[in-house]
């Protein structure tokens, strides 16, 4: 379950599991009920907190650019015939923005890894129906005697972690809010990291098609529109068909870029603001 001879288990995903462990053990020993869903909050929580740096670096980047798309989408249909000067006027745009299209990149190679290591780990304790085995594979990997426990307490607040919405027939129907506050969620956030300039700017890039009529030209924008809605309805039927535990990590994950975003967004309007007093 934990191999210990693979690279990525040895160095991201035992390590995880041994704060999650960790955390546990000390919330059962002050007694606190659901101790497993508030480990894997806590434990969300805290990875957050480390990834806040990189993950404001990658926001902010990713934000100027969009804010840019307007002059990137009207350079595009100037030089749409000649590439080398497409480019030239993208980086000098870029250049006079003060930002580097490679800024964002960096920082999600970085985070990325650790988050697949975080799904990976969660999938698999809250995916097996054999707890025995559970608990047997993870006293195999924890760094210290103290950290081995005798179960795993499943229940959180009335509901089962390793439950699925899916099971909505079985279990009953309030399950099926979990993927739609799920897919809420991600669409309030997808939502959050469109620019204000960006929402209210009307100018699209307009030709005629061969019948004389108008056809939208901006393929950004229109991507961009489909994925605010395709992605909140995939991460919402990931939250449908995986176990509860999982949903509240991703929740946890997301409540808290919504908050990142809208701290970010508030930011980057102040010194926009602040430039046009200049």
């Amino acid at each position: 379950m934990f191999d210990t001879n693979n690279i990525f288990n040895t160095l991201l995903v035992i390590p995880i599991l041994n704060v999650l462990i960790g955390v546990y053990k000390l919330l059962l020993t002050v007694g606190v009920p659901g101790a497993l869903g508030f480990s894997l909050i806590i434990m969300t929580v805290l990875i957050r907190l480390l990834l806040s740096p990189l993950m404001s670096t990658q926001l902010k980047s990713t934000q100027k650019l969009q804010k840019l798309k307007p002059e990137l989408d009207r350079l595009h249909a100037k030089h749409k015939d000649d590439k080398q000067r497409l480019q030239q006027e993208q980086l000098k745009l870029y250049q006079q923005a003060g930002i580097n299209p490679a800024a964002g990149c960096l920082p999600l190679l970085i985070q990325m890894p650790i988050l697949i290591a975080i799904y990976n780990l969660f999938f698999q304790l809250l995916n097996n129906t054999d707890l025995t085995k559970v608990v047997s594979e993870i006293n195999k990997v924890v760094y210290l005697p103290i950290l081995k426990i005798n179960s795993l307490e499943l229940s959180f607040f009335g509901f089962n972690l390793a439950s699925k919405p899916a099971d909505w027939q079985k279990l009953g129907w309030w399950l099926l809010a979990v993927p739609v506050i799920t897919g809420l969620l991600q669409y309030w956030q997808t939502k959050l990291m469109v620019p204000a300039t960006q929402k209210t700017d009307s100018k699209e890039l307009i030709t005629k098609d061969k019948d004389g009529k108008e056809k939208n030209e901006d393929m950004g924008t229109v991507m961009q529109k489909q994925m605010s809605i395709m992605m909140p309805l995939m991460i919402g039927f990931f939250a449908y068909s995986f176990p509860l535990g999982l949903s509240l990590y991703w929740n946890t994950f997301t409540v808290f870029g919504i908050i990142q975003q809208y701290k970010i967004n508030k930011q980057l309007e102040a010194e926009e603001n602040g430039q046009n007093k200049n």
